[in-house]
């Protein structure tokens, strides 16, 4: 099972909202490459950044820098409607007085991600790295599933949109997974870890990738029904 799949067993095994969290940031923690900790938190008109759940301490800490200097990454992607990077952290210049005590705590690279909520909650999902400077999209568009789950288990829906983008990114990652397994004779993480190889190797989004494996896929099975088709005929 890969991770993707058992986070998203676990999170639907979680009994309550809360318990659901604890389980996205967990998840999301051991699953995206390249980060280390993991926080979901709302941020209030008034400047106040509330943690709602974090993977581990170091968690709070960055996020109290942002409540102590009112200013940094998670607290303007949930306040501004953005994805807000700051990678590498020691070259961002928007946030010093937050980026300066971070970059003491050991940040390297850090990610803030609106929660889009039907009704405009502020809420950020929040990436942190301590061990790279260098984040890909792949680690984006990965984070994009986890941001979802997180919405809803905050009690809200995500905006028609950005769901149907999420999930549509889970499908075809699934999707191409698959196809390799059968393709190699291969486990579902060797497969998994296949994909995202070639996503770094190439400089491509791991959701373009597995579109065109799948598309690829699709025109070779057309082909070979069409060859039988001729043949029968």
């Amino acid at each position: 099972m890969t991770l993707l799949a058992r986070a998203a067993r676990d999170i639907h095994a979680a009994a309550t909202p809360a318990e659901q969290l604890a389980v996205i940031v967990a998840s999301a923690a051991e699953a995206l490459p390249g980060i280390d900790h993991v926080g979901i938190s709302r941020a209030y008109a008034d400047g106040r950044l509330e943690t709602v759940a974090a993977s581990d301490d170091l968690v709070r800490r960055f996020e109290e820098l942002e409540r102590k200097h009112a200013e940094g990454p998670c607290m303007y992607a949930a306040l501004d409607d953005a994805v807000v990077r700051s990678v590498p952290a020691r070259f961002e210049q928007r946030w010093p007085a937050y980026i300066k005590d971070a970059l003491q705590l050991g940040l390297k690279a850090q990610i803030g991600m609106r929660l889009h909520t039907d009704d405009n909650e502020m809420a950020a999902l929040n990436l942190y790295s301590t061990t790279t400077e260098e984040l890909t999209g792949e680690t984006e568009d990965l984070a994009e599933l986890f941001a979802a789950y997180a919405a809803i288990s905050l009690g809200r829906t995500m905006t028609e949109s950005h769901l149907n983008s999420a999930l549509i990114t889970r499908r075809v990652i699934g999707q191409a997974t698959g196809i390799i397994m059968a393709r190699f004779k291969v486990s579902d993480e060797r497969a998994f870890s296949y994909l995202t190889r070639l996503s770094n190797s190439r400089n491509v989004k791991l959701r373009e990738i597995a579109e065109r494996i799948v598309s690829e896929a699709n025109d070779e099975a057309n082909d070979e029904a069409h060859d039988e088709a001729h043949d029968g005929a």
